[in-house]
């Protein structure tokens, strides 16, 4: 695993190509490999990347990474799934930035017994609102759903619609909220956490 620090303004193709050796496909729109490690149309294993835990929707080369982005490259099947719209791997980002430079408020909610942890986690990002989960979010925020101590899990899913990058999430985590406030990065590159 490569992990590397670059400049704001480069797109997400050249910050890659800067940092690891790449081949591409399609006139340089596409990754087919990174530092020889291949995509395979047939077995329908590819090269995705993520912006802040969002799923690309476009050429790498089109997007314009801006200060404090978290760029993610990950070689997957798309067998059975096609799109992963939003992951757990890049927290406490798209909280944090977004994507596109756009972001959004953020609401902590939480259940009995979980209200220091929330409170934690909203510092962290930020929150304009920490509440019982009784207490309804805005449909327009993105949404961290501090759960039931039940044995740690985290998931990412989009709030409505198919999950465009930049629309509304839902983060669930379960588990010492307070810790995790503490390490956000401990789940880096991860889809989701199962329990």
């Amino acid at each position: 695993m490569l992990v590397a620090t670059v400049p704001a303004g480069l797109t997400a193709m050249q910050a890659l190509d800067s940092e690891a050796d790449i081949e591409t496909r399609y006139g340089g729109r596409f990754v087919q490999s990174i530092e020889g490690v291949e995509g395979d149309l047939g077995r329908r294993r590819d090269w995705f990347y993520f912006i802040n835990g969002f799923e690309g929707d476009r050429s790498a080369a089109d997007y314009e990474l801006r200060d404090g982005d978290v760029e993610w490259w990950d070689l997957r099947s798309w067998r059975k799934r096609m799109r992963e719209p939003v992951v757990v791997g890049a927290f406490p980002e798209p909280f944090l930035h977004g994507f596109g430079g756009r972001t959004r408020q953020v609401s902590v909610r939480y259940v009995t017994g979980a209200r220091s942890g929330a409170a934690a986690i909203g510092r962290l990002l930020g929150a304009s609102s920490v509440a019982p989960a009784s207490v309804e979010a805005p449909s327009d925020a993105h949404l961290f759903l501090v759960a039931a101590k039940t044995g740690e899990t985290f998931t990412a899913a989009p709030r409505n619609g198919a999950g465009e990058p930049g629309s509304p999430v839902r983060f669930v985590f379960s588990g010492d909220a307070r810790s995790l406030a503490r390490d956000p990065d401990r789940y880096r590159f991860r889809y989701e956490v199962p329990g």
